[in-house]
């Protein structure tokens, strides 16, 4: 019984990563990427350019999930009392407080959606940063808990002015960080500036059957999938080797360019990274239809995992643009499977 909920689960799954694909084109590893997190109940954020398709990615994916969905705008002059609750004067001229976009879907939220988020305030991140760590929040002396909660959230990656950029702690928080770069062909971009189907973002959303994952039911089968795939003995040293590496690459003959590798870092991957690493790498397996947990599954959600989870120095955290990629793949290329 337990193989024919796993296998329908799965072509659920696969389901709404091909209505997703069929939506947003040209973003197919992004889209796995983003289902693999989904599944294994974790908060995504998404960096690219302007009008790639990262806010129409976040609305598609949400509809499909289903459940109360909540969305706010990151500006600098967002308050962290903004997300809990808003005043405002009634018809009657009397003044009023109603829940905010956090507790208003009260314990069906399912996806609370942060819209370039380095563009709010450092005090609207800790504030966050509680809810994605706890799925809960304290506000009219009572506890409020969002047992289905995903964050998803969109940076800014080009505009610079009046942003400010994620402490580490709340960046740790995220499963995954995409990079949203769609497929540089003539045919994706042909489509993209002449279907016109392409040009209604609305409409392009409806195609997502609504609420098809079904967000209450994934909550506790997301532990299922964990429970069921399994990491043999090669598997967990492999995952090992790759959380020293990202500390000490020097011991696995790691080398880039131009890179002192003896000052590179000031902090690998932690325990809380390994853990999420194999979280995602599960549900990579699982979505290939294997149980049984292999290199390619981890190396498959390596980047994604881990890059925004090593520290550089200084001089090296000028460059994590291109460095933290590079020094990903050199992981990947230099730590062996056996």
């Amino acid at each position: 019984m337990l193989e024919n909920t796993l296998e329908d689960w799965r072509n659920r799954a696969l389901t709404y990563e091909n209505e997703l694909n069929a939506t947003i084109i040209g973003l197919a590893p992004a889209i796995r990427s983003l289902v693999i997190a989904i599944f294994a109940r974790g908060h995504v954020l998404l960096e690219g350019n302007v009008g790639v398709g990262k806010t129409t990615l976040l609305r598609a994916a949400a509809r499909g999930l289903g459940g109360g969905y909540q969305r706010i705008e990151g500006t600098i002059d967002l308050m962290p009392q903004d997300l809990i609750y808003h005043t405002y004067i009634d018809q009657d001229g009397k003044p009023r407080v109603d829940p905010g976009p956090i507790l208003g879907q009260g314990e069906n939220l399912s996806v609370f959606f942060f819209n370039e988020i380095n563009r709010a305030r450092p005090q609207v991140h800790s504030l966050l940063l509680r809810v994605m760590a706890e799925r809960s929040v304290t506000a009219f002396n009572r506890e409020y808990y969002f047992p289905h909660l995903l964050v998803f959230a969109d940076r800014n990656a080009v505009e610079k002015e009046e942003t400010f950029e994620l402490p580490g702690a709340a960046r740790d928080r995220f499963l995954m960080e995409l990079e949203i770069n769609p497929a540089n062909t003539s045919s994706v971009h042909k489509s993209l500036t002449f279907d016109t189907r392409f040009h209604d973002t609305d409409k392009l959303i409806e195609q997502v059957t609504a609420g098809n994952v079904g967000f209450d039911a994934l909550t506790p089968f997301a532990p299922v999938i964990q429970n069921s795939v399994t990491a043999g003995d090669a598997v967990q040293d492999f995952v090992e080797h790759l959380r020293r590496a990202t500390h000490r690459p020097q011991d696995y003959g790691i080398q880039l360019s131009e890179v002192d590798m003896d000052e590179l870092m000031i902090a690998g991957m932690g325990p809380r990274g390994t853990s999420m690493l194999v979280r995602a790498a599960k549900v990579s397996a699982w979505l290939d239809g294997r149980l049984e947990l292999a290199p390619q599954d981890v190396a498959a959600v390596f980047h994604q995992v881990v890059a925004h989870r090593v520290f550089f120095t200084p001089i090296y955290e000028l460059q994590r643009n291109w460095l933290a990629k590079a020094y990903t793949q050199a992981i990947l290329h230099s730590v062996p499977t056996t």
